[in-house]
């Protein structure tokens, strides 16, 4: 069952992003006070974490429009646990993220990722969900760690 995440579900996000691996246990405290912020009450910004759970949470995402602009969001996270990958649980959590954006009449969303060849997985899933590579900022995370930006327009997506 996908749906919003509320504050009782920061530790199982922490839980869930630790184990995908994406961050090492430095970046998880910096992690867990975004999400304080971003899931309290007070939140300035309209944006949006969601949670693919049953017993446990499984996945999640979160999502957030860009500064600036008309109708574009910015995917910032999306994970599946290790032991869940591969099921389809990601490209549901981004069919939803799809959904609702086409729902609110948006235009555009955008996805950043690495291209180091461990990253490689992580591209071929939004290719296979019809992102395009939209742009490559060289050595952006670190030397010969590039930044890839995809890209998807809504309007391809079918409500």
């Amino acid at each position: 069952m996908i749906r919003r995440a509320t504050q009782g579900d920061i530790a199982a996000l922490l839980s869930l992003a630790e184990a995908t691996g994406l961050f090492d246990s430095s970046d998880l405290e910096g992690f867990g006070e975004m999400m304080k912020e971003q899931l309290s009450d007070n939140q300035p910004v309209e944006s949006y974490w969601i949670v693919d759970s049953e017993d446990d949470i499984l996945g999640a995402a979160y999502y957030a429009p860009e500064t600036f602009t008309e109708g574009v969001w910015n995917l910032y996270f999306i994970g599946v646990h290790p032991t869940q990958q591969g099921k389809g649980r990601g490209s549901a959590l981004l069919n939803y993220v799809e959904q609702s954006l086409v729902e609110k009449g948006e235009r555009l969303l955008l996805v950043e990722t690495s291209g180091v060849d461990s990253f490689e997985l992580t591209r071929s899933f939004y290719q296979k969900n019809g992102y395009t590579e939209e742009a490559r900022i060289r050595d952006f995370y670190k030397p010969g760690d590039d930044k890839i930006v995809f890209r998807k327009a809504l309007s391809q997506v079918n409500p």
